[in-house]
């Protein structure tokens, strides 16, 4: 590509970075805490596709006033040209590099779910401590927040009260039945299941992929993931509703 179209896909891949971090499109790439990187990042792209449009126009300029030099930097650029000084044209395929970027515009890809779920095993961490639950009951827990308390306190730091976990089903080929979130360390690419058994009054049908909203109470059951025998702990179920899917699907609350 010649420097203007070089331009060109600067701003558009700067445009593209900062539609999706302006939008939540942004979330199904990577956590929340880095769209001030994403803006700078497609502000940059944008200023240096100014400044490269503003260059060639100024060599545009220059080579009207002093049109013998600008032929022999033509000469220059084109040394491969057998040395007749003619500039080869482009490949129009090379456009095709800017195909992407109306994918990442146009189409939000789906967030990862039960089927990346189910053949990752649990990430989950023990965590560092265990802050004093906020009041209400039932109290509204990040699914990773109840799982390390329940794998690795015991539910002690619970006591005893209900909890409220969002999280999508995963049935596993036994048909037991996961509420899951990927848990995330920078973005979607290195995204990784957080599992949690689901026990007591389940609703009837379970979805894999479908959000549930669900109350219950810790229990002391517990099970070996599969894939990497990482704990697995329990929820017993009192109420679960289904929930539109959120607008940030990810789990950042295991390395925050």
């Amino acid at each position: 590509m010649n420097r203007q179209a070089q331009a060109a896909v600067l701003f558009l891949v700067g445009g593209a970075l900062l539609h999706a971090g302006t939008t939540s499109l942004y979330l199904r790439y990577v956590k929340a805490g880095l769209q001030p990187l994403l803006l700078a990042a497609g502000a940059v792209l944008i200023a240096a596709a100014g400044a490269t449009f503003w260059y060639e126009l100024r060599r545009a300029r220059a080579a009207r006033k002093h049109p013998g030099g600008e032929a022999h930097d033509q000469h220059d650029e084109s040394a491969d040209g057998h040395g007749h000084g003619h500039a080869h044209r482009e490949p129009g395929i090379s456009w095709l590099l800017v195909l992407p970027l109306f994918a990442l515009i146009l189409v939000a890809p789906p967030a990862l779910g039960s089927y990346s779920a189910l053949r990752s095993g649990t990430a989950l961490q023990q965590p560092l401590a265990y802050p004093a639950l906020p009041s209400g009951d039932p109290v509204r827990l990040g699914l990773v927040d109840y799982a390390g308390r329940a794998a690795y306190d015991h539910g002690r730091s619970l006591g005893g009260r209900k909890v409220e976990i969002t999280g999508f089903v995963a049935l596993d080929r036994t048909g037991t039945p996961y509420l899951v979130r990927m848990a995330l360390n920078c973005c979607a690419a290195d995204a990784q299941p957080v599992k949690i058994g689901l026990t007591g009054k389940l609703p009837p049908v379970l979805q894999p992929d479908s959000w549930l909203d669900v109350t219950g109470t810790y229990t002391a059951k517990r099970a070996k993931d599969p894939v990497n025998g990482g704990i697995i702990p329990y929820l017993d179920v009192i109420q679960a509703k289904p929930v539109a899917t959120p607008g940030d699907p990810y789990d950042e609350s295991w390395n925050s």
